[in-house]
């Protein structure tokens, strides 16, 4: 049952018993309602204060009429919503009072207590939409400040924050560079969501997740009918990032026969379509992102020089977990809290030897392994205080990239599962719930000798 603040806090103005009565019984018939009920308007103006999600307003009150009513309404506050329920059936009056803010006008008739009540509803989808899209909007825009979400005070970083700030004042094309984990996106995101295209889409594209063959569709889009299973028009991520940011993320990974095409499109500001016969202009400010050393890519044949320089923009290079000096206790502590919060955990500690320990390790995953080293050893550490054997790192002699492993499908199946088995204790419920599989099929892993169970 939701708590009295959190109700849905509907006035009804009327002065007619018998419409008090029913409106007020329909109404609480849902018990995230709570209905308040005045004969007059003066009495409903008086208790404004109470932030009424949805007022209810006769027409003709015995004090003032409904235009007047409405008028002192929207004098206190122009986001109340407010629903004219009048004996009128006249259009004019409706359509004037509309136009003076009232959210709907509903004549008094046998169907009254269905189309307020459908009313309602839309307003309340409405209103839940509009919080979900204003949380959303501070969450993002605190969450991405500079030096917020990104954790550090070490020399290197205060270097990137630098770059940040002047990253924001303008559209220049940012590159950004640094190893796999080191953080690209959460910095990409960091100056959208403080530029001037803040209100508008930031669309992420992973270039090495996307087949080759998809990959064109995926950026430009197509038309209906162009390829065997494109039974729709479908905008391109060009067009869908239009007046915000597209995020490139991983570019050094694109096949070099697309990249004449995507420096076109950042040369001209145009896409085509695949099967299209006109150009489609965005404005998009463009963020890109690599692993590798492009202008080697570019030495070596596997990325042209001249798309190169039309990407290169602003530079800014992420520096490695491990150069990072104390930020490693900083961001330990970070996720720490996070995953305490999220699982409704209370405070864990590092020990000194934890920290010593976190210190000592080169991190080849950097931030994202750190986080994943943190939140294993929240789970496995006692009386809430980490000790360093509840530090656990990959052994040194697997590879940092899994997929670098080149193994069978089979064998990616069974590393992956044989992983979770030994994070989670062997219970099978659930790495099956995690891993949205069945239960029976870890079970028949298990039977076949697929997997063995961590520590047997």
């Amino acid at each position: 049952m939701k708590k009295k603040n959190d109700a849905f806090r509907i006035f009804i103005a009327e002065d007619d018993p018998m419409y008090q009565r029913m409106i007020k019984y329909v109404l609480e018939m849902n018990p995230d309602h709570e209905v308040h009920v005045f004969p007059t308007g003066t009495e409903c103006i008086k208790n404004l204060h109470l932030q009424p999600s949805v007022i209810s307003l006769d027409y003709s009150l015995p004090d003032m009429t409904g235009a007047e009513v409405l008028k002192k309404i929207k004098a206190y506050n122009q986001e109340m919503v407010v629903i004219i329920l009048s004996s009128q059936q006249d259009v004019s009056t409706a359509v004037s009072l509309l136009q003076e803010g009232a959210h709907d006008y509903i004549t008094k008739d046998s169907e009254t207590k269905e189309r307020l009540l459908h009313s309602i509803d839309q307003i309340k989808k409405q209103l839940s939409l509009k919080n979900e899209v204003e949380t959303l909007k501070a969450a993002l825009e605190t969450n991405f400040s500079p030096g917020h979400n990104i954790i550090g005070n070490s020399t290197e970083m205060q270097k990137v924050y630098k770059l940040i700030e002047k990253a924001v004042k303008t559209n220049i094309t940012i590159s950004i560079s640094g190893e796999t984990g080191t953080g690209k996106e959460v910095i990409a995101k960091s100056i959208h969501y403080n530029s001037s295209r803040k209100k508008n889409p930031f669309v992420a594209v992973n270039m090495s997740a996307i087949p080759n063959e998809l990959l064109e569709s995926e950026l430009f889009g197509h038309e209906k009918g162009a390829f065997t299973g494109a039974v729709t028009r479908k905008k391109g991520m060009f067009e869908m990032a239009d007046k915000g940011t597209l995020f490139l993320d991983e570019i050094g990974e694109m096949n070099i026969s697309l990249q004449a095409k995507v420096l076109r499109a950042v040369q001209e500001r145009e896409v085509m379509r695949v099967g299209g016969e006109k150009p489609v202009s965005f404005d998009v400010r463009i963020i890109i992102a690599t692993h590798r050393d492009l202008l080697e890519e570019v030495r070596v044949g596997r990325f042209r020089e001249d798309l190169y320089y039309r990407l290169l923009g602003l530079p800014i290079k992420l520096p490695p977990l491990r150069t990072r000096d104390n930020d490693i206790i900083l961001l330990a502590n970070h996720f720490r809290d996070m995953f305490c919060k999220q699982n409704d955990l209370a405070m864990i500690e590092f020990s000194r030897t934890a920290k010593d320990k976190l210190l000592s390790y080169s991190f080849p995953g950097n931030v994202r392994e750190l986080k994943a080293v943190v939140d294993l050893s929240a789970v496995l550490c006692t009386d809430n205080i980490v000790e360093a054997e509840d530090i656990r790192f990959t052994s040194p002699d697997k590879s940092t990239s899994f997929l670098a492993n080149e193994m069978t499908f089979e064998e990616y199946k069974k590393a992956i599962v044989t992983h979770f088995l030994e994070k989670y204790n062997n219970d099978i419920v659930v790495v099956a719930e995690k891993l949205d599989i069945g239960k029976s099929t870890i079970y028949r892993m298990l039977k076949n000798d697929k997997i063995l169970e961590a520590g047997a």
